[in-house]
């Protein structure tokens, strides 16, 4: 519902529209309606039965075939926003970098669609945001967050970045040829992915110091395509012979494989060559990925100047740097007669937050309602968090938000030290 907006939005806005060429998946139902630009030749059309998606991965390594030699290569979702003279503006942030091979990206702010096909937009205004790592999965995969820029107004460039996003993403035009999307991937984990294999290409990542971009992250509107390819008994499952649980069981193996050099599954390590020309480039090493980056794969742990989000490359560490971070186990109680009737709504989450003694945050986390369970005589919900830190927890944050993604009244206390201890780490490297 939003692709034909987003699309007038970028012609609309750009300083040369002339010059713009589309590559577009279009998957949608055969009995819709077409597309309005099938006769202007800027556009490139994939025509997709929904039945026969296998994802957003496999959409973007379908438009990458699309290219034709064009100069740059912006990546973005059909559901966005963006700036008056975006073009123009994108490319002279490229010479800013001083990079022979830049990238710029980000999670751009978020904006809502006043009705699903609706050009008229309500924008969330705030500072540009950067990516951040905020912790790993159980099978070593970075979880990434946005982070507000707070000193972008200070800058007169594009600030060094450790993450790609999928959602924006703009490069020379030969990124495509040397770094093109594997269609195995499914969701998550494309992000850390294409980053890893950007930067062992060569590429210097960055983020824009502008908002140039916004994006819809809600859409309630829209169907997910892990909700119309997920049972076994549907007839798209039946005809593909996949769940999307299988692409992302498959996806998620080959990430790890990028990442650590072996999988969980044997026959997934003992075939290396699968990931082919979607593995890691030559003109930098993993390792020196996590030296830039402050990370270390293998442990799942982050150096503190990461977590923080300091602009990387991170300064030299010692070895055993690992070893002083350790995994906390934070209890945060919340008093639920302090917050409004909208809190508890079904549709709701709460992002909860750990801060430091100066109130910097370290972890945040978020809680589904479904998740939330009211206890006692008293109102209170107890919150649990698993923390991989070198600093030690001092205060806590909840914002709820309410299912329009509006944010309520934020609630804050200080942690006692009864409220976190320090587990063992019990890691099981893949």
């Amino acid at each position: 519902m939003q692709l034909v907006p987003t699309v007038v939005d970028l012609i609309t806005k750009a300083h040369e529209p002339a010059l713009l060429r589309f590559g577009i998946c279009w998957q949608h139902d055969p009995d819709d309606s077409p597309l309005p630009f099938a006769g202007d030749e800027r556009f490139r059309i994939l025509d997709v039965n929904w039945r026969d998606s296998r994802g957003a991965c496999w959409a973007r390594a379908e438009i990458m075939k699309l290219w034709d030699g064009e100069q740059w290569y912006l990546q973005t979702d059909s559901h966005c926003r963006f700036i008056q003279g975006w073009d123009t503006k994108l490319i002279r942030m490229m010479g800013q970098t001083g990079s022979p091979k830049p990238i710029l990206s980000t999670y751009a702010n978020a904006f809502t669609p006043r009705e699903p096909g609706s050009m008229l937009p309500e924008i969330l205004s705030g500072p540009p945001q950067l990516i951040a790592l905020e912790t790993f999965t159980d099978l070593g995969i970075p979880k990434l967050k946005p982070l507000e820029m707070i000193d972008a107004a200070s800058r007169n460039r594009p600030a060094a970045a450790r993450f790609l996003s999928a959602g924006f993403l703009f490069a020379q035009g030969k990124f495509i040829e040397e770094v093109p999307y594997d269609p195995e991937l499914y969701f998550f984990g494309e992000e850390i992915s294409m980053t890893l294999r950007a930067f062992t290409a060569g590429y210097d990542l960055f983020h824009p110091i502008e908002n140039v971009a916004w994006h819809d992250y809600v859409r309630a509107y829209a169907i997910r395509h892990w909700e119309d390819h997920a049972s076994t008994t549907s007839d798209v499952v039946q005809q593909r012979s996949q769940t999307w649980g299988d692409l992302d069981k498959l996806s998620q193996q080959k990430v790890q494989l990028l990442l650590h050099g072996k999988a969980h599954d044997p026959a997934i390590t003992s075939s290396m060559n699968l990931l082919g020309r979607f593995g890691l480039g030559t003109a930098r090493t993993r390792d020196d990925y996590e030296k830039y980056a402050g990370v270390s794969f293998g442990l799942r742990k982050l150096q503190d100047y990461t977590r923080y989000a300091y602009e990387p490359p991170n300064p030299a560490a010692p070895a055993d740097w690992p070893d002083r971070v350790h995994t906390w186990l934070v209890r945060v109680a919340v008093n639920a007669s302090a917050l409004p009737s909208d809190a508890l709504d079904e549709q709701s989450f709460w992002v909860v937050a750990i801060h430091d003694k100066d109130k910097r945050e370290i972890r945040r986390h978020d809680f589904q309602r479904r998740e939330l369970t009211v206890s006692g005589s008293e109102p209170q919900i107890i919150l649990i968090l698993e923390i991989q830190s070198g600093i030690i927890p001092a205060y806590w944050s909840v914002l709820p938000i309410s299912r329009l993604g509006r944010g309520l009244v934020r609630l804050e206390g200080t942690l006692a030290e009864s409220d976190f201890s320090i587990i063992e780490d019990e890691i099981d490297v893949p």
